[in-house]
């Protein structure tokens, strides 16, 4: 098998780039009856109520990684809402889209996607 001349060099940076545009995110979600995958009761105003409220808290001060822990209907919760690293693609866009347009150590408005209501912080 031949190798161009510069295509181990080619290679990495394309993974560099790659990894350039890849993010890291916690997040928080409330499911409602009827949202993709949802065990829970709960009425999307309720959903929505709430999770208007654990933004209030946030914005006051309270921790992200501990309201998620105690809050989330995300597996993700127990480890503090941590979604690991993810790149363009892997994501619902609307979550996606919101990640992406917050700045590192930034929260989210409410987003809500098919699986419920979300807040996101994005930490890389």
């Amino acid at each position: 098998m031949k190798v161009a001349p510069g295509a181990g060099r080619r290679a990495k940076r394309n993974r560099n780039e790659d990894m350039a545009d890849q993010v890291r995110a916690s997040h928080i979600l409330l499911m409602y009856e009827g949202s993709q995958n949802s065990s829970t009761t709960r009425s999307k105003a309720d959903a929505l109520t709430e999770i208007e409220g654990l933004r209030a808290e946030i914005d006051g001060g309270s921790d992200f990684a501990e309201l998620a822990a105690a809050h989330s209907d995300c597996p993700s919760g127990r480890k503090g809402g941590d979604l690991g690293s993810f790149g363009r693609g892997m994501m619902v866009p609307a979550f996606e889209e919101a990640t992406y347009g917050i700045a590192v150590g930034g929260l989210s408005e409410v987003v809500e996607t098919a699986f419920g209501y979300h807040l996101i912080q994005r930490t890389e």
